[in-house]
């Protein structure tokens, strides 16, 4: 029996299409955002040894409370911030579910929530199933920094939210102080909210800081700010991440929470949970990311790709205007096919389609994956 959509305009996402692509043609697959080298062998052992030990049974539904109490030190030691491990962290299967569900307790039908385009392709149909109304804006070609004008001039009575994700998935763009004081400007007397999609927290470049909204008390009253362990550990399949929130924004999430997952994978927040004291894990994330972005780069620079400077995340995008005048998915699909190189093409980040002929590359990979991939594009 044919069921009405929810989401009606919404096919399989890009990152399925393309990931099935390279598998059919044999391609290197840059395209989907995950490592192809091993995650951390003592975090791994860690799990095995929770499991001997009898930890296979359901934890406390808004996480174990143990791992909490050190995310709560973490944050403090990175950002300042005093954050409640009881109250204001919630444990969630993945980064993606958090959205989800912070943005299932806070919208009502008609409400507005501000979107920067180009970005990661739950946002809009998650605040569509709500009921929420997506108000696009583009972030500016090739910088993709936020045009901050055109965010007040779309501020309205119905305005709800405004999404910010740094650094930033697609294109690698970091947020400044600048950004975060115009939003704190922009928010402050308002009953404006704030969703901080900060999964990369520790994949940043460049000598740039990471500036959580943890570190502005006054944005973070109004916030739920997400983080992810998989991306922190190279260990994506497991789909761990958090919320923090003030307590009465996490009361309204954990309401939400307790009726769909409930509850997290208990041997692996027993695991993590010890591994957090080793800091240097995720201190030194930054700098062994960037020299992969770095040999990336160098490899590119034979190809007739230009670079568009990423300063965060798995990702960095390259232009390729003057190559050629084909649409961004048609080339992404000839490369697969032709040159056995998957990549992502931004436009599918776009409700409309956005085309700046420009992909999206993940160079979280070994070098030989790298190398094998750009030397398709070489044949160019």
């Amino acid at each position: 029996m044919l069921i009405p959509s929810k989401l009606p305009t919404v096919g399989t996402t890009i990152f399925t299409v393309m990931s099935q692509l390279a598998n059919e043609q044999g391609a290197v697959n840059l395209g989907q955002g995950f490592p192809d080298y091993p995650m951390h062998k003592e975090l791994i052992e860690l799990v095995y040894q929770s499991m001997q030990q009898g930890h296979n049974q359901y934890t406390h539904m808004n996480g174990l409370p143990l791992l909490r109490e050190k995310l709560s030190q973490k944050m403090y030691d990175l950002y300042k911030a005093v954050i409640d491990p009881d109250q204001q962290i919630t444990i969630t299967p993945g980064g993606t579910y958090a959205i989800y569900t912070a943005l299932t307790a806070l919208l009502s039908p008609g409400d507005e929530v501000i979107v920067f385009e180009p970005a990661y392709d739950s946002y809009i149909p998650n605040i569509e199933l709500n009921g929420g109304i997506p108000v696009l804006i583009s972030l500016q070609y090739p910088d993709y920094s936020i045009p901050w004008d055109e965010v007040k001039l779309k501020i309205t009575h119905k305005t709800k939210l405004i999404m910010i994700n740094s650094p930033h998935n697609p294109t690698g763009a970091v947020l400044t102080d600048h950004d975060l004081q115009q939003l704190k400007k922009i928010t402050e007397n308002t009953g404006i909210f704030i969703l901080s999609d900060e999964v990369y927290e520790h994949l940043i470049y460049d000598g740039y800081s990471h500036l959580s909204i943890l570190r502005y008390p006054e944005l973070f009253m109004r916030s739920y700010v997400c983080f992810s362990f998989g991306k922190t550990y190279h260990c994506t399949g497991w789909k761990l991440g958090y919320c923090v929130a003030p307590a009465e924004m996490m009361a309204a999430f954990r309401k939400i929470h307790q009726f769909n997952c409930f509850t997290c994978d208990t041997p692996k927040q027993v695991a993590l949970a010890t591994f957090l004291e080793n800091k240097d894990a995720y201190l030194g994330l930054g700098q062994a990311l960037q020299e992969k972005r770095d040999y990336f780069r160098l490899l590119m620079k034979e190809t007739p790709f230009t670079c568009i400077p990423s300063h965060g995340s798995y990702f960095e995008c390259y232009s390729y205007n003057g190559y050629s005048d084909e649409a961004d998915m048609d080339l992404a699909i000839r490369l697969t096919k032709e040159y056995k190189i998957a990549t992502i093409p931004v436009s599918a980040f776009y409700k409309n389609g956005e085309d700046n002929k420009v992909l999206r590359f993940c160079f979280a990979k070994n070098r030989t994956t790298l190398e094998k991939a750009v030397a398709g594009l070489n044949r160019i």
